[in-house]
């Protein structure tokens, strides 16, 4: 199980947020960051890394995770604040949105290995902590589900594109649909090289 957190807990450290992203290495869409405050004794031993979890098991948990949270964030960047800021910076941006939603007291954040700063509690960056604590594997639950699920309805808003096959990966899908129909403004992200000669391009034919 889970139990990074508990080593945490403490007489002044009752409750914890873990905070976690989907969606940094993509060429379209957002990037998408959660929040998650568990009760102190909450168990669940089917939560783990997203990345590990099958899309059925991702939806199953998504909604046990809202139902047993205390609080719960869930936040975008949006491409173009991606292509403004840089992406490392951006995912700073979703998180702290992510935070910004939760509404009971905390007294320490936990991140799946980035600094925050300026934030109103203590907050330790772990490496692979979506595969070490509870509260940063739900919130990657949280942030992979709601960006795909984002994902598939910019398909059907933009069916050139499978964005809900590939969700916005640098597949060789993806890559032989810039190819062929151009990216999309605002969905596709300009300063991801890949994505970005192919604006470079359509500039030069103006």
């Amino acid at each position: 199980m889970l139990k990074f957190e508990r080593s945490y807990y403490s007489d002044e450290v009752s409750a914890i947020v873990g905070i976690d992203e989907a969606g940094r290495g993509p060429l379209a869409g957002p990037v998408v960051a959660a929040a998650v405050v568990f009760p102190k004794s909450y168990k669940n031993e089917d939560i783990d890394d997203s990345k590990k979890l099958t899309a059925k098991k991702r939806l199953k948990l998504f909604e046990e995770i809202k139902e047993h949270a205390l609080a719960y964030g869930i936040a975008f960047a949006s491409a173009e604040e991606i292509d403004e800021l840089n992406i490392y910076e951006a995912t700073k941006l979703a998180m702290k949105r992510a935070l910004e939603q939760i509404h009971v007291d905390y007294q320490l954040i936990l991140t799946d290995a980035m600094p925050l700063q300026g934030l109103p509690a203590p907050v330790i960056p772990i490496i692979k902590g979506d595969a070490k604590a509870l509260n940063i594997a739900a919130a990657s639950v949280l942030a992979k589900v709601t960006r795909d699920q984002y994902m598939e309805e910019l398909q059907e808003k933009y069916p050139n594109f499978s964005f809900g096959v590939h969700k916005g990966y640098g597949t060789k899908a993806h890559m032989e649909e810039l190819e062929r129909f151009g990216p999309i403004e605002g969905i596709h992200r300009k300063s991801f090289k890949p994505v970005g000669k192919f604006f470079q391009e359509q500039l030069t034919l103006f």
